[in-house]
């Protein structure tokens, strides 16, 4: 994939510094031709990856007279959608019991609902285009994996009941039947969630183009868009003057005229080992290829590919000043250290089974941590965004609410809670540097001490009060 191989172009000798999504990618990365010169559309979409693809997709099955144009940077997949874990999650950055508070826990539970609808209907858009995305619905299992770790995935669970939930939609499990699930180091327990999917997201995002093209849409890639405005979105290869803009950039937003302080770009960072025979796998589980976490402060993720490996990651990437994105942030090693230390301890079946690939990707980061959609009629200004790493089913369910929203099209999704959520800026510098970078360290710093003390890190309740 020439530069869309990774955020670095350096190479190391024991694994690749490439995406192991595109690595495994069967079909090309040419780029598809970028715009040339000054057009009209009636919707011009700004980023070819999920929350882009999936607008135009639904806006042209919604309307197949429409002129869709899309605009990409790079090509299709190359940023979160072709980086990611691979999870089309029923979860958001903010929980059920945020949602109600900021609505009531009928809507709350509406908003849920309607994400675990985008987590089945990826499946169901992947079979009828035939997108080979090795989608795999097993569910989520977040392990408990200290007692501090198990009274609060509990918690959880009991809060999203007590909002309207039910065990159909997470529940926790005991001890031997999470360990029949994934059977991790340290297992006490866990909460199962059957609303997700593991998938390849490579394959689906590319599909996803495809599909797009198949149904009249236009993709130019290699096209960098500087600025959006009502009708107007100016690039480095000429304008598109559109009846509705839509802004769908997510980490990469900062790129945009006058967007550096909307949404804050952050570094989830991947390792994949070698495929794992049998007789290890015998021993992890992981049989339907459930995806896995625990309940650490944070965030890990993993899952079993198609093709028999693990793909593991976790955050704590550094910030970087000014809303950089910085190619070597990529594989920023000490974390990538840190993943597979933590992978390894997860599973010491692994033995000396080697690591293949290490890889990075952007993440968009809002002030209030709340992802949100709409569309502004009056200016013809649409977006979506905001998932804080959790981008797969929320991008889905974005895309087809954004196309609802801008052909008038009634439907469940168009008054949801998310719908013309307003998020303030961030603080000018140094401040959102200090901000993150801090959080991110107090997360880690609560695991240890958790891990130290055995007693719950209060400090990281507060810090995140702080900064929402």
């Amino acid at each position: 994939m020439q530069d869309g191989q990774t955020a670095d172009s350096r190479e190391d000798p024991r694994y690749r510094l490439v995406s192991f999504w595109h690595d495994s990618y069967p079909g090309s990365f040419a780029p598809r031709p970028a715009l040339p010169g000054d057009r009209e559309a009636d919707v011009a979409i700004v980023g070819a990856g999920y929350t882009g693809l999936w607008t135009a997709y639904h806006l042209l099955r919604l309307d197949p007279s429409l002129r869709v144009v899309v605009l990409e940077r790079k090509v299709a997949g190359y940023g979160a959608s072709g980086r990611n874990g691979g999870w089309a999650l029923g979860e958001y950055s903010i929980s059920p019991m945020d949602w109600a508070a900021r609505s009531t826990p009928e809507a709350a539970v509406r908003q849920m609902r309607g994400l675990y609808d985008a987590v089945n209907d990826i499946g169901r858009v992947a079979d009828a285009e035939g997108i080979d995305c090795h989608y795999a619905q097993g569910g989520w299992i977040d392990l408990a994996r200290s007692p501090v770790q198990a009274d609060r995935i509990a918690a959880g669970v009991r809060a999203r009941h007590a909002v309207g939930l039910t065990d159909d939609d997470v529940r926790w499990v005991g001890a031997d039947e999470a360990r029949a699930i994934c059977n991790a180091t340290d297992v006490a327990g866990g909460w199962f969630n059957p609303h997700v999917a593991a998938i390849h997201p490579c394959r689906l995002v590319r599909g996803l183009a495809e599909a797009v093209e198949q149904l009249g849409g236009t993709i130019h890639e290699e096209t960098a868009v500087r600025s959006i405005r009502p009708g107007l979105v100016t690039t480095d290869r000429g304008a598109v003057r559109a009846d509705v803009v839509v802004r769908a950039t997510e980490g990469y937003t900062r790129d945009l005229a006058g967007h550096r302080r909307t949404i804050v770009p952050v570094y989830s960072l991947m390792v994949a080992t070698e495929p794992l025979p049998d007789t290890v796998w015998d021993e992890i589980g992981l049989a339907g290829r459930p995806t896995f976490g625990d309940g650490r402060n944070l965030i890990i993720y993993g899952q079993r590919t198609d093709d028999g490996r693990i793909a593991m990651g976790g955050r704590g990437a550094p910030y970087r000043y000014g809303s950089g994105v910085v190619s070597t942030t990529g594989v920023h090693h000490p974390v990538h250290d840190a993943v597979e230390d933590t992978l390894r301890q997860m599973f010491p079946v692994l033995g000396d089974a080697a690591i293949t690939h290490r890889w990075g990707g952007v993440m968009g980061l809002p002030r209030d941590w709340t992802p949100s959609v709409g569309f502004d009629r009056s200016t013809g200004l649409a977006w979506g965004g905001g998932y804080v790493g959790d981008g797969v089913a929320t991008a889905k369910l974005a895309g087809h609410t954004i196309a609802e929203l801008v052909t008038g099209t009634d439907s469940p999704r168009t008054d949801l809670p998310w719908v013309d959520h307003r998020t303030r800026k961030w603080e000018p510098e140094p401040l959102r540097w200090l901000g993150v970078n801090a959080g991110l360290w107090m997360a880690g710093s609560a695991d240890r001490a958790e891990a130290r003390t055995g007693r719950p890190a209060r400090r990281v309740d507060w810090l995140n009060r702080l900064l929402r």
